[in-house]
């Protein structure tokens, strides 16, 4: 009984040991390389192999008996689940008797056969652990009891056993074997029954091909009819969402695969594979067209020309519970990030790029030589785009027709290539076609926050932008409303941007005006394509920081033509209310008149207008009111006070200290006084505003305070004008 005991810990000793190699094996091996489910890719279909063991008894037979197992097994493991295996097992345990007195009396053998499963877990290729339980019948023959009659004892024989194989080869196994043996009689002979242990070795030869040699390399997947359009690194952003090609895959088993992943790579130009689709399950003969998606890195935007390319089609999938790739090669041709196809207007998104460093420094500079000559009242949008114009006139750029692809020739042919430029490289150039100066101004006025549109007609491409002024006040951008466009109730203004060099800003509106409502009775032959809404599918093109090296221009010679630009504008609107005050003979008329030639810094215009309207009614209110702003805005402050003062004392008079009207004579006295200083008055009237309306004198609270109020004097000056338009001749304001 000791003796067995210590062969039982000698033995779990040699297990760990051998364990311990083992895991020591599995570690190096899945430090090297990507973990894979061992157990499905080294599958086995079946085997067989042979079994010895050297047993010992558990408890005490009387003496000693050498005892030895044989067996043969056939094992079998699930399909769907490698880890477990049944098996059958059929062998015989000779037990050798060492009595000197009767060496050979009980000396005998049970022949058994069983049924069980094993549970084996492949760590490595070459390293499994695991454990079996089964269990049978035996006959065990006793010769020697009485050789006439061969006597033999029916059983039961039960086996718990663990298994260390060690594989040098996919198809041929060897085993380490200690396991539990236990037997029972059905016959009175007893002596027997009882727990065996013993320690033995396997060999067995496991069925089915090599998955590592190169005869077992999977071909479940037949790739056809792959293809990829020409490709162009402008469009980067596009093909992470929307198909560059397609490629046919069918599956040429009997039997389905399961798992399958298709993506694409592009080596030099992706940084991963990009995936297209997951399949569940791909039946037998099934075949499916996959889109092809390219998530392409920065690489894209350093090529020149025409660029041949090679990509890969990746299909990662699983056969009978084994893990395998196909790749398929696909060439075609990338284009450099300025080309393209008119297939789709939207694209001209891509290639306006209002990140561009170089273009923000352009405008930054432009609207710092011309901030100065902003007129107060009048579209910002509108002023910056003739800034632009103006500054782009100045350093001479040009409209110049593409020689080798011309726009009306390339929107024709869907598949013929064009260049678009991008707006750094026109700058530089200072020519461009219509598609060109199109995304030179519309980037220009991106880069300052203005909402850019591009409208297409047959053979042309040109600008537009938003003004931000809502579609009823149209005469505070042109008094003709059919110089403006009318989106979603906003005005927007289309420029004709080729006539850049050879016309000034007015001009070019009005022929854009006059080429969009050309197609008025056939509105299909145009579109109106938002630039934010056109980035949303094609993102616009990354750009290297870079200094184009650029003379912006005189800054006098800008400002000039901005002057005459404006100016031109200004008094087509106030000649526009000028005739109509003319043309009624109004006071109120000649009051509006005054407003807005006061609004675009036209005061004497403005003076002459309220004179006008005082000249028809000396008691009308509104215009003493006006008056005085304007000559506030000439810092006549003490002129300013007495046409103030006199509506004050009007006002006061006609019980109507609790109008909104009143309220802006009290802000614009006490501003008055802030200006000449006396700070004491202005803080009395500001006093009396509050009183009237806290929350809107809030605003002007530096009124209470001295001249170091925190408020620039310009912030002041724009705070102050309060002009007043009625609707009658009481003084309602609007």
């Amino acid at each position: 009984m000791i003796k067995s005991v210590l062969r039982f810990l000698a033995v779990m000793i040699y297990v760990l040991l051998f364990t311990g190699v083992g895991v020591l094996v599995f570690s190096q091996e899945t430090g090297q390389k990507e973990a894979i489910n061992y157990n499905t890719f080294y599958q086995f279909p079946f085997s067989v192999g042979v079994n010895y063991q050297s047993l010992s008894p558990l408890s005490d037979y009387g003496e000693d008996y050498a005892i030895n197992d044989i067996s043969f097994f056939a094992l079998y493991p699930l399909p769907k689940l490698p880890l477990i295996q049944p098996f059958i097992q059929a062998g015989a345990v000779r037990f050798d008797s060492r009595d000197r007195d009767n060496p050979d009396k009980w000396d005998h053998t049970h022949w058994y056969g069983l049924a069980g499963a094993a549970y084996m877990n492949r760590f490595s290729k070459n390293f499994e652990l695991g454990a079996d339980l089964s269990a049978g019948f035996s006959e065990a023959i006793f010769k020697n009891l009485d050789p006439e009659a061969k006597r033999g004892a029916f059983g039961l024989i039960v086996s718990l056993g663990g298994n260390v194989a060690l594989n040098p080869s996919y198809n041929m196994s060897i085993n380490v074997r200690p396991s539990f043996k236990y037997i029972r009689s059905f016959s009175p002979l007893t002596k027997f029954n009882g727990f065996l242990f013993g320690i033995g070795f396997s060999g067995s030869y496991r069925f089915g091909k090599d998955p590592d040699s190169p005869q077992a390399i999977i071909r479940s997947i037949r790739f056809d009819q792959g293809s990829i359009q020409p490709l162009f690194a402008a469009m980067q952003s596009y093909y992470v969402k929307n198909p560059i090609g397609q490629v046919t895959i069918s599956n040429v088993e009997d039997f389905s695969i399961t798992d399958i992943n298709v993506s694409f790579f592009q080596a030099g130009f992706m940084d991963n594979p990009t995936k297209a689709v997951s399949i569940p399950q791909l039946k037998q003969g099934e075949q499916v067209q996959v889109d092809l998606l390219a998530s392409f890195n920065q690489e894209v935007f350093t090529t020149e020309g025409i660029t041949p390319l090679t990509g890969e089609v990746i299909v990662d999938y699983i056969t009978r519970n084994k893990a395998a790739t196909q790749t398929y090669s696909i060439s075609y041709d990338l284009h450099d990030k300025t080309a393209l196809t008119w297939d789709d207007d939207r694209k001209v998104g891509a290639f306006i790029t209002p990140a561009d460093s170089a273009l923000r420094n352009y405008t930054s500079f432009i609207r710092q030589a011309t901030k100065n000559d902003v007129v107060p009242g009048l579209s910002e949008p509108l002023q910056i785009s003739m800034q632009i114009f103006s500054a782009l006139t100045e350093l001479g750029t040009m409209y110049q027709i593409d020689p080798t692809s011309p726009f009306t020739a390339a929107q024709e042919n869907p598949v013929v290539v064009d260049s678009v430029s991008f707006a750094r490289n026109t700058l530089k150039r200072l020519t461009g076609d219509c598609d060109d100066l199109t995304v030179l101004f519309s980037s220009l006025l991106e880069t300052v926050g203005i909402e850019t549109a591009y409208i297409t007609l047959p053979g042309h491409i040109y600008a537009a932008f938003n003004t931000r002024v809502p579609a009823r006040d149209y005469r505070k951008v042109h008094p003709d409303k059919n110089m403006t466009i009318n989106v979603d109730g906003e005005l927007w203004v289309p420029v004709e941007i080729t006539l850049i060099g050879s016309d000034d800003f007015m001009s070019a509106w009005r022929l854009g005006i006059e080429e969009y409502a050309a197609l008025d009775s056939a509105p299909e032959k145009r579109q109106f394509i938002f630039t934010a809404k056109a980035q949303e599918i094609y993102r616009p093109v990354s750009l290297k920081e870079a200094d184009l090296g650029l003379q912006y221009g005189v800054p006098d010679r800008i400002v000039s033509d901005f002057n005459k630009n404006i100016d031109k504008l200004v008094d087509t609107i106030i000649a526009d209310y000028a005739n109509e005050a003319e043309e009624t003979g109004e006071k109120r008329g000649y009051n509006q008149l005054g407003i807005v030639a006061a609004q675009y810094g036209r005061y004497d215009q403005a003076e002459e207008a309220f004179q006008t309207a005082l000249s028809i009614d000396k008691n009308y209110l509104t215009p003493k009111i006006n008056l005085g702003n304007v000559y506030y805005m000439r810092q006549e402050y003490q002129e300013a006070l007495r046409n103030f003062h006199s509506a004050e004392r009007y006002l006061a008079e006609s019980g109507r200290e609790s109008s909104g009207t009143f309220l802006k004579v009290l802000l614009n006295i006490s501003r008055s006084y802030y200006e000449l200083e006396n700070y004491e008055k202005a803080t009395q009237y500001y006093d009396r505003m509050v009183a009237l309306d806290p929350e809107k004198a809030d605003r002007f609270s530096y009124l209470a305070g001295s001249s170091n109020g925190g408020r620039s004097a310009d912030a002041r000056l724009l705070d102050a004008i309060q002009y007043v338009d009625e609707e009658d001749d009481t003084g309602r304001e609007q």
